[in-house]
């Protein structure tokens, strides 16, 4: 049997699949910021003195880590109309992807903040620092640079992942190339679109956190390899 690619009908539909790819994007940064925030919250409450607080954290990283996106997503957007609040899809998953990434997030940032030697944190003591300060100045800036890379790759993944939440008709790439195979039949040609756009967006966003690295952290800088 015989077929020929023919990529003009799909391509066609370029206004859809820039709106959808711009929408993934936004989606993805979204969560990767208030993800990030997120993590470090449970990475510094695990890290703490506080017991049920660290109970608490550990519950929701092993709950989240061990449980389907897809099934967390469905949650979020069923549950929260179940509860009388509206929401719409693009800000369901985005809770959703926050949800997750953070749990993720929290046990990378953990990792970073236990290779800090025990000898900076008293050293930190000795010169009256706060814990607050012991944390911004002390332990935060070289455990999130030891962990960036794991951290870059962690949030491409959501990138990448977020193609899930077509699954409840949020308007991003794989929800929009999906109707368009549905109106063209031409299936093999748009999702090789649509993997190339994935791929350009992966480079996007590992370029901008490489300018991040750049500017956040002088010694990658004078390294120069900060991924």
């Amino acid at each position: 049997m015989h077929y020929s690619l023919d990529f003009s009908a799909p391509l066609a539909y370029w206004p859809e699949l820039l709106a959808g790819a711009w929408t993934t994007l936004a989606l993805s940064l979204s969560a990767t910021v208030f993800g990030f925030l997120l993590g470090v919250f449970c990475a510094l409450t695990k890290t703490g003195h506080s017991v049920w607080l660290a109970r608490v954290a550990s519950a929701y990283v092993e709950l989240i880590r061990n449980t389907p996106l897809l099934v967390q997503i469905f949650i979020v957007y069923f549950g929260l109309s179940s509860l009388g609040l509206q929401v719409g899809a693009f800000t369901a998953a985005t809770i959703a992807l926050v949800v997750n990434v953070g749990a993720y997030t929290s046990e990378i940032v953990r990792a970073g903040i236990d290779s800090i030697p025990r000898g900076q944190m008293e050293a930190a003591e000795c010169m009256a620092l706060s814990r607050w300060q012991t944390l911004r100045h002390v332990v935060l800036p070289p455990a999130i640079e030891r962990v960036y890379p794991a951290l870059t790759s962690q949030y491409v993944l959501l990138m990448l992942a977020s193609s899930i939440c077509s699954q409840i008709s949020a308007e991003e790439l794989t929800a929009v190339a999906n109707r368009i195979q549905s109106d063209t039949f031409r299936s093999v040609e748009t999702y090789l679109i649509v993997a190339g756009a994935y791929l350009l967006m992966s480079l996007v966003m590992r370029a901008i956190f490489w300018l991040i690295a750049m500017v956040a952290f002088p010694r990658l800088r004078r390294l120069g390899t900060p991924l």
